[in-house]
């Protein structure tokens, strides 16, 4: 019977666990003995009460939790206490933070760890049902809503009293992948005047679809701006220059801007210069979901509230899904449950590594880094 390890999680503002009980009782039910460090899943309101009624054993520490682990799963990787504590031949699935920490990747493979990134899940149907970063944007999207109407101080629908009429606010979200969806989705049922843009033409509808207006130059050239994969196309400078007037001319007006765009492995794209920032009115809001990446806001500080001299707040968020922990915990624990299928059978460790999931994902094996992207 393998064994399956979960330890709390040590980043620094992470309040999430990598399972919580109602998926203890599945792992179980694939023939898995389930080991649990004491207090792993308090900060999601996840007694250890609870995961001993599940069927896992709770330990005290995370090096009892770990001394026989077949599997280790956590949210983020381990940093390098915990990293210690794994042994020769386990294998790791966590949210890894490839591209940013390669040597850290590099010394799990030297210690003999296997490990899986979690962010390496192909996005292909099959995978649909483990993709953690979908998972995890989704509720990042609804919450920067959140933070931005708390952060702006004012109310976001529009309300006609005796006393006069309070006018809604105007949102702009910038960067309509999962993350923006949800943010579109949220704003509008939180009454704001909702407006979204991206460089795929084929999100229009998506946008539209919520209640939202879709803000680009659509001339011809957007039209075509979208490769049979469904990536964007490099713009002409000319297209760039009439894009960036229309955003400098709306950016002005908006009370709420909310920015998502990611570039897997690169730094984050700028969408909103200082100059824009500057043209905002006093007590505007710009939330940057891309800050950890550089951030798509010009002056954004990783989780830092920045006040202007005109008055206009940037605040940069890392790890926004933490602030719903439970909810966060539960969607992230049912993407392992289901990766977990894969690497299990009769209650024994035996991943396919042919699987184009597993192959797609797989980061270090063997005692060395095996993902294209990090060699």
């Amino acid at each position: 019977m393998a064994v399956v390890a979960v330890i709390r999680e040590r980043a620094p503002g992470e309040s999430r666990v990598a399972a919580r009980p109602e998926s203890v009782k599945k792992l179980a039910a694939m023939g898995l003995s389930v080991v649990v460090e004491a207090g792993a899943g308090l900060a999601s309101s996840y007694p250890d009460a609870d995961y001993v009624a599940a069927g896992a054993t709770v330990v005290k520490t995370a090096k009892d939790a770990l001394a026989k682990a077949d599997l280790a799963v956590m949210v983020r990787g381990p940093g390098p206490e915990e990293a210690k504590l794994l042994k020769k031949g386990t294998l790791l699935v966590a949210q890894l933070a490839p591209y940013r920490e390669k040597a850290a990747i590099a010394a799990l493979a030297a210690q003999g760890v296997d490990a899986i990134a979690m962010e390496f899940i192909p996005r292909i149907t099959r995978a649909q049902s483990m993709d953690s970063l979908s998972s995890q944007a989704n509720l990042a999207g609804y919450r920067a809503v959140i933070e931005g109407a708390e952060a702006y101080g004012r109310a976001l629908p529009m309300m006609m009293t005796a006393a006069g009429t309070v006018a809604a606010a105007k949102i702009f979200i910038m960067g309509v992948g999962v993350a923006g969806l949800q943010a579109i989705a949220t704003a509008r049922r939180l009454g704001g005047v909702v407006t979204a843009t991206d460089v795929r033409p084929a999100t229009k509808e998506q946008v539209e679809s919520l209640g939202a207006k879709f803000l680009a130059v659509e001339d011809e050239e957007f039209k075509q701006a979208q490769t049979a994969g469904g990536y964007a196309k490099e713009m002409s400078a000319e297209y760039r220059e009439k894009q960036a007037a229309l955003m400098s001319t709306h950016i002005a007006k908006q009370d709420i801007v909310i920015t998502t765009a990611l570039i897997p492995g690169r730094p984050a794209p700028v969408l909103v210069t200082a100059e824009q920032v500057a043209s905002m009115k006093p007590g505007s809001v710009l939330i940057d979901l891309a800050v950890e990446q550089g951030g798509n806001v010009a002056g954004a500080k990783p989780d830092q509230t920045v006040v202007t001299e005109n008055g206009v707040k940037i605040i940069g968020f890392t790890n926004l899904p933490s602030a719903v922990a439970a909810d966060a915990s539960a969607l992230y624990s049912r993407n392992l449950v289901n990766l977990a299928a894969l690497l299990i059978k009769d209650g024994t460790l035996t991943p396919d590594w042919d699987d184009e999931i597993l192959k797609a994902a797989v980061v270090a094996k063997d005692g060395a880094v095996v993902h294209p992207a990090l060699q």
